[in-house]
C-alpha cells in the first residue's frame, strides 16, 4: 500500500508537470483565486483531475506551486550593474518584473483570497515573496557596499517603496505598470531617499 508521502509528490511525467503549472497561472490570471478549480485546471491543461490530486492535494498548493515555478512567472535574475538604479531596473523591467503582463495579473488573482486564506498567505509568502525579496535585498545590499546609500537611510523601508508604488499605481488607481512609470520611481523616489540627509 502507498503512504501517504508516495501519494502527495508522485513524478509527473515528461513536461506535463510544466504543462499543468502554465495552465494553472493562466486559469488564475483569468479567473482570480477564489473562482479557480482543479477541475478549471485540467480541462486546460488537458489532463485528468486524479493526476492533479496526485501531485498537489490542494489547490494551495497547487497555485504556489505554480507561481513559484511556471514560466509564466519567471523569477527575476540577479544581474550585477554596478548601480543600484541599473539594478533596480534589471529586476523590475525585465522577465519577471512588473512589466511583465502575467505576473501582475496572476497577483491582481490573488489578492483578496491573501487576506482570509491563511494557507495560502503562508505559502505565497515562503514560496513566492522570500526569494524575491531576498533578491532585492542583495541588490540593496550591494548599494550600501557601494556606497550609494546614506548612513542614515532606513534601507528595509527603502527597499520596499518601488514595489509599493507600482501595485499602488496598477490596483488603486488603475495606473498600467510601465518602463517610464518605473523609472519615474526609482528617479524621483529611490535614488533620491538613498541619499538620505546627504541630499540637497
Amino acid at each position: 500500500m502507498e503512504s501517504a508521502g508516495v501519494r502527495h509528490r508522485p513524478r509527473v511525467e515528461g513536461g506535463r508537470e510544466e504543462e499543468i503549472l502554465d495552465a494553472t497561472v493562466a486559469v488564475l490570471a483569468e479567473l482570480g483565486y477564489d473562482r479557480l478549480t482543479m477541475d478549471a485546471v485540467a480541462t486546460a491543461a488537458k489532463a485528468s483531475k486524479a493526476t492533479l490530486y496526485r501531485r498537489w492535494t490542494t489547490k494551495a498548493d497547487l497555485v504556489v506551486d505554480a507561481i513559484s515555478r511556471a514560466k509564466g512567472c519567471p523569477m527575476p535574475e540577479d544581474v550585477d550593474t554596478g548601480s543600484l538604479r541599473g539594478d533596480l531596473i534589471s529586476m523590475s523591467c525585465g522577465d519577471g518584473g512588473f512589466t511583465d503582463e502575467m505576473p501582475m495579473s496572476v497577483i491582481a488573482g490573488l489578492l483578496t483570497a491573501l487576506h482570509r486564506d491563511p494557507e495560502l498567505q503562508r505559502a505565497f509568502q515562503e514560496l513566492f515573496l522570500a526569494p524575491r525579496i531576498a533578491l532585492t535585498n542583495r541588490i540593496y545590499g550591494r548599494a550600501v557596499e557601494r556606497g550609494e546609500i546614506a548612513p542614515d537611510v532606513d534601507v528595509q523601508l527603502l527597499s520596499t517603496t518601488l514595489p509599493a508604488v507600482i501595485i499602488h499605481h496598477a490596483y488603486v488607481l488603475g495606473v498600467e505598470p510601465t518602463d517610464d512609470l518605473i523609472l519615474r520611481v526609482i528617479d524621483n523616489v529611490i535614488l533620491p531617499a538613498a541619499r538620505g540627509s546627504q541630499a540637497s
